[in-house]
């Protein structure tokens, strides 16, 4: 029986990749070595794939951006090495504002996502059932996103961050706290993916007396950031921290606590 799936001429296709029947894989593509490219997937031009990827069928990866603005330019949707993207994800590639949608290595992109044009997604970041995330979001590294979440354009995601199912995201998430409830807000730190990633318990406990300043000490956010930086020692957590909330375009979260 001969093989039923579709690969342009032009694309590039590594060693043990399994392709299934129905697939179709377009000009312009490139894809690692020891991928699994399960049935009923679509690979647009601008995919750049790495290697031990697997994708599940319905997905698309590297179609057209959702964004009137895109005029047709070249542009990229890039996916890391050994990430899954299961049944029904979607990944567009960037416009001319990035040039790429990124998702990194190791990440398990669960049924039914969506990420948009431009957004950039950290390493071994878990997004469950159903998530929408809109253009030019960033997520990073060891984030997990509960099922059905909403994420506005140009949000910023940080770090080890645990974010509840069904949350409404229109604010930026300090790294390493949860987030939950509507509006969206820091309800404590995410002390369990913590530990899970390796840090040790006194990396944890400098990273709550950092949170203790901005979330419960009832100061506004520029005066929590001045007191932390005049009051606790230098850290690598302090600096990340403070740049994250002093860089932040949307704003942070504020406490429910």
């Amino acid at each position: 029986m001969s093989n039923m799936y579709y690969v342009h001429p032009e694309a590039k296709i590594g060693n043990n990749v399994k392709i299934g029947n129905f697939s179709n894989i377009y000009e312009d593509v490139e894809i690692g070595d020891n991928c699994e490219i399960h049935g009923n997937v679509t690979i647009y031009p601008g995919a750049r794939i790495g290697a031990g990827v697997k994708i599940f069928p319905g997905a698309v990866i590297s179609a057209i951006p959702q964004d009137l603005k895109f005029k047709g330019e070249e542009t990229f949707a890039f996916i890391g090495d050994g990430t899954t993207l299961r049944e029904c994800v979607t990944v567009n590639r960037g416009t001319a504002s990035k040039g790429k949608t990124v998702v990194g290595s190791n990440c398990l992109i669960m049924a039914y996502n969506h990420i948009a044009h431009d957004c950039v997604v950290g390493d071994r970041v878990i997004m469950s059932n159903a998530c929408q995330v809109a253009g030019e979001v960033q997520i990073d590294d060891a984030a997990v996103i509960g099922g059905g979440s909403l994420i506005h354009q140009f949000c910023h995601l940080g770090k080890n961050i645990m974010l509840q199912g069904g949350a409404l995201v229109n604010k930026d998430i300090p790294p390493y706290v949860k987030a939950a409830r509507e509006p969206i807000s820091y309800v404590g730190l995410n002390t369990i993916g913590m530990h899970r990633n390796g840090f040790s318990q006194e990396a944890i406990q400098s990273i709550a007396e950092i949170y203790r300043v901005l979330y419960l000490s009832d100061l506004n956010v520029t005066n929590a950031v001045k007191l932390i930086l005049e009051t606790l020692p230098e850290s690598i957590y302090r600096d990340e921290i403070v740049n994250f909330v002093t860089n932040s375009n949307r704003g942070v979260i504020r406490s429910a606590i």
